[in-house]
């Protein structure tokens, strides 16, 4: 990723992103270009979104794709997580219709350029929304997850490697198949 030298505002920004053919995060005053996807990232982004809005029909939980903007207030950071998923209504930011502050499971799926980033700085700025329960993370060249949970004395990760078995998301209620997260997806 290469972020520009110049600091926006966040009004500048938001203007900006409104007119924008590509997305970009918004982090403290700089914006940083948002990559393109590839057709691996693209079908297990989908496939989780697919597979919430199927299991979470008829219940108080909402998934939404990557369209959203999520606003982390702590660190004035703008981002784009690949699915989010809702307890109720998102709460929208400044009554904002392309932001929102609540999501309780995000789910980001791992590209070379930003595994490092996904893991590291944005789970720290993750952690500081009051709401978020659990966080996954998704390997797109390997069968593999990783999922945080918040529990009482921190987060507790655990690891899911190949094609069998499932995750049991415990923000929703629901099991997620592992074979259900790579569906169509090829390995070299």
């Amino acid at each position: 990723m290469v972020s520009t030298k110049r600091r926006y505002s966040l009004d500048e920004y938001r203007a900006l992103e409104e007119k924008a053919e590509g997305r970009n995060e918004y982090r403290d005053g700089e914006i940083v270009p948002i990559t393109g996807g590839t057709l691996k990232h693209s079908r297990i982004s989908g496939n989780i979104l697919t597979y919430f809005t199927s299991v979470l029909r008829e219940t108080q939980f909402e998934p939404i794709n990557s369209n959203l903007r999520l606003w982390i207030p702590e660190y004035r950071r703008g981002v784009y997580p690949d699915v989010m998923v809702f307890a109720g209504e998102p709460q929208l930011n400044e009554a904002r219709l392309d932001e929102v502050l609540n999501p309780i499971l995000i789910v980001e799926v791992l590209s070379p350029s930003t595994a490092d980033y996904d893991r590291q700085s944005k789970f720290r700025i993750y952690r500081t929304i009051q709401s978020v329960r659990e966080y996954l993370l998704i390997e797109q060249d390997e069968p593999f997850v990783e999922r945080y949970s918040k529990q009482t004395q921190g987060w507790l990760l655990s690891e899911f490697d190949g094609f069998e078995g499932s995750i049991f998301l415990e923000s929703v209620g629901k099991e997620l198949a592992i074979a259900d997260i790579y569906r169509s997806v090829v390995f070299d």
